[in-house]
């Protein structure tokens, strides 16, 4: 046990001095469309996607090339105090304090411009198949996560004001809109648009959120839009205990971390509220989540049934998503370890950054700030957390 929490510990430490000596900045997947090349798609949304996608896939960094620079990001900073005030709480050491407390308050002075209340988006413009996100757009899904990492300063650090900031993304949540059913309630991805969405992972993270911000401060209106979010989510899962990413058609996919993000929240809103309905949800989509996105070296798959691509993202979720569940399963630990030591091996570059992708004759090396460094060390610092519990 000793070895692997060394290990473990060690590779935390090299992916955080990485991050702290390239100044919080890298690559980020979909960031495409800051090329100097942009100009020539002339602002339709196909030609968009061919960019972004030809630069987010091509198994050479071609970023350099065509004047995409490393950027901050907002989901970076987050991740990063998260992984910090982990930390903090293993170590004792003030240094991690005031790291943590200095990419809070980045974060603080540079929300989404153009909104009263906390949010976050983008650094980029980003075309999807639902459209564009315009630059700085705040999404549902980075905002939530985000404010996770102000609710743990608030219990660690006890500073009121990170609290407040949680209230106010919150109060955010509350106003995007929603797609109202019969069966609960589907919140935005964003804060434009009809509230058409049918997307699970982004409204299972806010409803996480209101209820673990209604803990504390007891608002009724914060439970119950976080109760109709798990209902709406919960009544769709498949028998087998999977969600597809959607419920729309374009959106039928079965992936690993947006499983684990689903799960996450969940966990999250049971042990906050101490409603237990979907409990039985939770038992199936673990062990779903547990059963088809491994094999038996560590390797995670991306699909349920389809290993690659090797995504850090998948990876970082994973390592997250078992180490909170270790003590709700025994054997969650165990394939935690299994799926960190194989991360470290496969994905970790000497110089200490995580690489990016994996496919079966070639990795794509390109060093991405939040999918692969600001995730995998919040990861790497919960599972060690959990280890040094034991």
């Amino acid at each position: 046990m000793e070895d692997i929490k060394a290990i473990i510990k060690e590779s935390a430490l090299k992916v955080e001095k990485w991050v702290e000596d390239h100044d919080y900045k890298g690559y980020d997947p979909a960031d495409g469309l800051t090329s100097y090349l942009r100009p020539l798609t002339f602002g339709n949304l196909f030609l968009d996607r061919v960019l972004q996608q030809l630069v987010w896939r091509s198994p050479i960094n071609l970023r350099p090339l065509v004047g995409i620079k490393p950027i901050d990001s907002f989901i970076g900073r987050g991740y990063m105090a998260w992984g910090y005030l982990t930390m903090l709480s293993i170590t004792g050491n003030e240094d991690y304090k005031h790291k943590a407390e200095s990419c809070l308050e980045w974060l603080i002075n540079d929300k989404a411009p153009g909104y009263v209340n906390y949010s976050w988006g983008k650094m980029f413009d980003f075309a999807s198949r639902g459209g564009w996100q315009r630059k700085f757009e705040p999404i549902t899904v980075w905002s939530s996560l985000i404010g996770q990492a102000f609710l743990d300063a608030y219990e660690i650090i006890c500073n009121e004001k990170y609290l407040e900031v949680a209230e106010s993304i919150c109060s955010w949540i509350l106003e995007i809109p929603r797609n109202q059913t019969d069966s609960g309630i589907c919140l935005n991805y964003t804060a434009v648009g009809d509230g058409d969405c049918t997307i699970h992972n982004q409204s299972m993270l806010a409803a996480a959120l209101l209820a673990r911000t209604a803990k504390f401060n007891g608002n009724s209106e914060y439970l119950k839009v976080a109760k109709e979010a798990i209902t709406y989510t919960c009544t769709r899962q498949i028998s087998d205990g999977s969600w597809h990413y959607g419920e729309g058609p374009k959106w039928r996919w079965i992936d690993n971390f947006h499983t684990g993000y689903n799960l996450d929240a969940l966990k999250c809103y049971i042990e906050n509220t101490g409603d237990k309905t979907y409990e039985d949800n939770l038992k199936k989509g673990f062990v779903f989540f547990k059963n088809n996105f491994f094999e038996s070296t560590g390797r995670p798959k991306y699909y349920h049934n389809r290993t690659y691509p090797i995504d850090s993202q998948c990876a970082s979720q994973a390592i997250e998503t078992l180490a909170k569940f270790s003590d709700y399963d025994e054997s969650s630990l165990e394939l935690g370890v299994k799926v960190a030591k194989w991360t470290i091996d496969n994905m970790q570059d000497r110089t200490g950054y995580f690489y990016f992708m994996q496919y079966p004759f070639m990795k794509l090396k390109a060093p991405m700030i939040h999918w692969a460094q600001a995730t995998t060390y919040r990861a790497l610092a919960l599972l060690l957390s959990k280890l040094e519990e034991k």
